[in-house]
């Protein structure tokens, strides 16, 4: 399809529509869809806001009302034909009497992956598949990655000085970044499912981990500590404005289960107190994305784990220094250059006065 044809402009108003949801229709997929009456005017539009409420599809067909029958539907993904918490949009599709839907990229749910499509087109619908497909995949990466592999898609996010420090000697780290760069992760936080830190930052900054009001519900926050050796008060006990999760291994002393017990957060009790298992649990409870604002031994242990398919780095223009200064990472067990991952930038810009570097593996370096 030529890059002028009138699918793609339609198309880029559906995924902007999609995009507006980001962040709060997990376990689904964000997704955008518009209705064209059959002279091509636009006469619905809708986007799957949360998950249990419309669909994006059902959004713009009631939207339309009459004027869709004949007329064309854009969706950023596959419309479904499962009875889930809603009914399947396939079939609304075709008793709205729509003669054509153009998607951008089907849907991989082993509930619909192509049922969708062929249900349309043995309804006599035409289907025209793969419209702005990289830039549907790129927006749902999250889902894409869930679905593929039984986990949430993992970013890790630090805050480090130009020399590579964390922390000072004496392990002062408030604040390394400016505010402009602070605001920054309450927008990254908002768009995560769970925000995920061990046990030692607890105990060391007593952090909020939350989006400061811009996501409704706040993402779950989750710390993740083998011996439950954490302090009898802390911001994560109050959960009136955000749930806390306090994930641990079997070996948890029962005394501090006890102890947990009265906090106000949750408890959950893994296999193993590791990373790869906790994430395993969160893409149970619907999450497609999590952000680790961990210490550096949990950091690392979540890429050894394979749990990090992200890293957004803020660098700060500051000089730390000191030989025990604290750094990002822990150790990941290299003995050789040569054995070490590439993390290529992605993108680099700036947030007030520091730099944001994004490295995703697989990516063409942004310099």
């Amino acid at each position: 399809m030529s890059p002028g044809s009138p699918w793609h402009r339609w198309m880029d108003r559906a995924l902007q529509l999609a995009a507006l949801a980001e962040g709060r229709t997990s376990p689904n997929p964000l997704v955008g869809a518009v209705v064209l009456d059959a002279d091509g005017t636009l006469v619905g539009e809708g986007f799957h806001a949360r998950a249990g409420e419309a669909h994006a599809e059902v959004g713009a067909l009631a939207q339309a009302g009459e004027r869709a029958r004949g007329g064309t539907l854009v969706v950023t993904l596959e419309p479904c034909c499962h009875h889930g918490r809603t009914p399947p949009c396939c079939e609304a599709v075709i008793a709205a009497g729509i003669a054509r839907v153009v998607l951008a990229m089907a849907d991989p749910n082993p509930l619909v992956a192509g049922g969708g499509s062929a249900r349309l087109r043995a309804a006599g619908l035409e289907v025209i598949a793969g419209v702005r497909e990289a830039e549907a995949r790129r927006l749902n990466r999250p889902f894409l990655h869930r679905i593929a592999t039984g986990r949430p898609l993992g970013i890790l996010k630090w805050a480090m000085s130009l020399d590579g420090r964390t922390a000072l000697p004496n392990g002062v780290s408030q604040w390394i970044s400016g505010p402009e760069a602070r605001a920054w992760v309450h927008r990254l936080r908002a768009r995560c499912d769970a925000v995920i830190v061990g046990g030692g930052t607890v105990r060391a900054d007593d952090p909020l981990l939350t989006s400061r009001g811009q996501r409704s519900p706040e993402p779950l926050r989750v710390v993740l500590s083998r011996s439950l050796d954490l302090p009898e008060k802390a911001r994560l006990w109050d959960t009136s404005g955000a749930p806390t999760l306090v994930a641990h291994g079997p070996g948890a002393p029962q005394e501090a289960r006890r102890r947990l017990a009265g906090s106000g957060a949750e408890s959950l009790e893994l296999r193993a107190c590791e990373p790869a298992r906790l994430l395993e649990a969160l893409e149970a409870r619907g999450c497609n994305r999590v952000l680790w604002e961990c210490g550096p031994e949990l950091a690392a242990a979540a890429l050894r784990q394979g749990c990090i398919q992200q890293v957004a780095a803020v660098i700060a223009p500051r000089l730390l220094g000191g030989h025990p200064a604290r750094t990002p990472l822990g150790d990941l067990g290299h003995t050789s250059l040569d054995a070490t991952s590439l993390w290529p930038l992605a993108k680099v810009g700036r947030i007030g006065d520091d730099l944001l570097c994004w490295a995703i593996p697989g990516t063409r370096t942004a310099l």
